[in-house]
This record gives structure tokens, sequence and C-alpha cells, in this order.
């Protein structure tokens, strides 16, 4: 199929800062599609103009399939495939059918501006997306560029999470004649009457006191809010070192208790996902605000009892079965559900479900350890260890 759709990237400057390949493929289209900023950017030139419809993506196939038989050009702003309608387009009718021409993007924009290495900035799109997206981020000397971000509302959470300190710089209009800068620090800033076309650049201050909160398995216990229902520290770092986070895959946390273990497997990648199975009503609610507080307000939360709450959710995977493990069916539930390559990792602090493991190893085969841990404590006048309690944990490749 040759080009049904050809997406062209427009700039602030609008059609004084398109190539002629690009100026031509506009002008030669019958149909124009686009914001209405977008349209406005470009003269008339005899075709149909067609302005976004809001919702976008539910209205998306629609428009296609009307103008099928038309020469359909799109506007998009900056470059279409970053964070914008061209990858939406490819994935709706394939890479042979849509053609892109890109323009420098607000990020590659930004950079250039500030003097930033874009191989080594962050970029968080919040266009659309919960804000708390820019908690997973933050690290001291971190450099972060926000598209589509509240400045005001950057600033405060900046400094109620220890990164007062932080210097905001707000990059209105790039690339057009009125572009200009704003600066500041992020405990005193007030100026919030900002052009809607802006990105927020955030540079955090290498200072000592701040929190520590890597994305490498293991954050302290204190980072999640918790009823005890917790998988400690150390015990997480190894289920999730047999768990295997690799990028774009899913994850089952079946028994959630905090969602400590989908919420470390979410901040290795951003493209990972996860879906967290807790029947306690409360814990859900707990362990959606322990997500949003830890960057990664993107898991999925599902209120329910397994086996029967795992019926219809999308193939794992990887699956980390913390509670449950004795009840008849979960156990077959998530073996039978997970993709060939997936892994399994069920855990257990009791005599009996150590048992239902030992089982389950004995017919599968796999890996079983068990995992003791002792922290020094005050012991009159000096230090001992005390121990806690131990836990199984029985992983399985499918």
């Amino acid at each position: 199929m040759s080009d049904r759709v050809t997406v062209v990237g427009i700039g602030a400057d609008g059609w004084d800062g398109l190539a002629p390949a690009a100026r031509r493929t506009v002008e030669d289209a019958d149909v124009l599609m686009g914001s209405a900023r977008q349209l406005d950017l470009v003269p008339e030139s005899g075709h149909q103009r067609v302005t976004w419809p809001s919702p976008l993506l539910s209205a998306l196939p629609g428009l296609l399939a009307e103008y099928a038989d038309r020469r359909v050009c799109v506007l998009a702003s900056g470059d279409p495939t970053y964070h914008g309608i061209g990858t939406t387009l490819v994935r709706l009718l394939g890479p042979e059918a849509v053609r892109v021409i890109p323009h420098p993007s607000s990020v590659s924009l930004a950079c250039a501006r500030l003097g930033w290495a874009q191989d080594q900035v962050a970029v968080v799109s919040l266009v659309g997306r919960p804000h708390e997206l820019l908690y997973r981020e933050l690290q001291p000397g971190r450099r972060v560029l926000l598209l589509g971000a509240d400045c005001g509302w950057v600033a405060e959470a900046l400094t109620e999470r220890g990164y007062g300190e932080s210097v905001l710089t707000v990059l209105e209009r790039l690339g057009s004649p009125e572009s200009q800068l704003r600066t500041g620090v992020a405990r005193s800033w007030d100026d919030n009457d900002v052009d809607p076309l802006n990105v927020v650049a955030v540079e955090c201050p290498i200072e000592p006191g701040v929190t520590l909160l890597p994305v490498v398995p293991g954050l302290p216990d204190g980072a999640f809010e918790h009823d005890g229902q917790l998988t400690k520290r150390e015990v997480r770092a190894v289920a999730l070192s047999r768990l295997a986070p690799v990028p774009g895959q899913l994850l089952w946390d079946v028994g959630g208790g905090a969602g400590s273990i989908a919420i470390e497997w979410l901040r290795t990648h951003p493209s990972c996902r996860a879906i967290v199975i807790e029947s306690d009503t409360e814990r859900a609610a707990r362990i959606a605000r322990n997500a949003a507080g830890l960057g990664v307000p993107e898991l999925t939360v599902v209120e329910g009892t397994a086996p029967v709450a795992l019926d219809g959710l999308e193939p794992p995977d990887a699956v980390f079965v913390g509670g449950g493990g004795r009840v008849p069916g979960v156990i077959e539930a998530c073996w039978q559900a997970l993709r060939p390559g997936g892994r399994l990792v069920v855990s257990a602090v009791t005599i009996e479900t150590d048992a239902v493991l030992a089982d389950w190893y004995a017919r599968l085969g796999g890996d079983l350890v068990r995992i003791g841990v002792h922290r020094a404590t005050a012991l009159g006048g000096m230090t001992g260890w005390r121990p806690a309690m131990p836990v199984t944990l029985w992983s399985v490749v499918r």
C-alpha cells in the first residue's frame, strides 16, 4: 500500500520554518488535519480542513475511514514520532501507510537553548497523563524536561519532596520569534502566568539530606505506606531478581499488600507494566497511593480475590504471588496464564505454604530458596542480632 497519510511536523515558527518538501506536502493535500492552532499556522491552499475533535483517540479511526480515498496530511507539533500523533497513526494504519516529515522537537529545541546534552536528559510527557510521573525521575543532579506540565504544581511538588532548591526554567513558544525563558528556584516560584505552549526544565540540586530512591530493586521499607503486609526490602530485591523485569513486559502481583513488588517492577523502566490483584479495599487504595507517590501512577489495581479476579486479564510475562499461595487454584491459574518464557515467583512464610511450594517444586522444578535476614539491634548495653521470619521463594520459568 502506498502512503495513505503524511504527517508533517510543524513548529511555533509555522509556515516559515517548514522545509520545501513539507510545504509541498501541505499544499498538495486534499484534506489537512490538525488542531486549530496548527491549522492556523499554514496558508489556505484549496484543501479541506478538519480540526481534531475531542476526545481524539476514539474518533481517529472513523476520521481516517471517512477520508480513506483522499490525500490526507496531518499537522503535528515538532517531531510527530516523539510523544506525538505520528506513532498513533502508525499503530492504527501500519508503517507502510504513514509517511512522517519531522520537524525539530520541543525537546531538541529546549536542549539547544539550555546547552544540555539531549542524551543525558530525562523527558517526561505529562500531556493527558498524571503529573506524579515526575517523581520517578527526581534524583540529585538530574536534569528533566517536562512536556505539558503545570509549572506551579511542579514547583510545589519539588519543594514538598525535598527538591526546593531545584532550578526551574520555563521555555515558552520555542522556535518562534516570541520565544522566551523564565528561570527561578522551585521553593520561591510564583510566576505561573505562562504561555500554554511551553516546556518546563528542572535541574535537581546535589545537596545532602535528599532521600535517594534508586530504580534498582530494594527500596527502603519506609518508602511504602503499609499495615504490616509488605514484602520486606531484602526479600523484595531477591524476588525481583528472579522476576527479571524487562522493558515493555507485564507483571501480575497477586495479593499485593502494599504493592511494593509491582511498584519496583514499574520503576525499572518506563515501559514496564503491572497489575496488582488485592482483595482488601483499604489496601487497594493504599497501593494506588504508594504507586503515585513513587512515580508510577500508571499501576493498575484490580480489587478482587484470586483466582477469580484473574479471569480476563492480559496474559503476564511474570507473576509474583505474595499472598494466597495456599488458596486452591491460584498457583495453577498463574502458571497457565504465563506467556512462554514467563517467570513465576511464589513466597511463603508458613510451614503450610512451604509444603505447597515443595510439592510444586517436585512437579515443575525451578529454584527453591529460603531467605533469612538478621538485623543488628540493641541488647542491653551492647548489640545483638535479631532474626526476621525466614521467607521461602519458589521460582520457575514456563
